[in-house]
């Protein structure tokens, strides 16, 4: 997983039904682009520090 700021972090739902939890990385720790990310989430407006899991996926900022 790869990213930049300015990228939308998504995170599924924890069971079904349950909805997808999407933020705005604004800081990248690393020079290639690998987590940890910086993300400050959209439902609580909140920055915490995350290493995404497997029900994690980016999207540019276009998309």
């Amino acid at each position: 997983m790869r990213a930049k700021v300015g990228d939308w972090l998504i995170v599924k739902g924890p069971t079904v039904g349950q909805p997808e939890r999407r933020g705005v990385i604004t800081d990248v720790r690393s020079g290639d682009g690998v987590p940890p990310y910086i993300v400050r989430w959209l439902d609580s407006d909140a920055e915490t520090m995350v290493f995404p899991g497997p029900d994690a996926v980016v999207e540019t900022a276009d998309e």
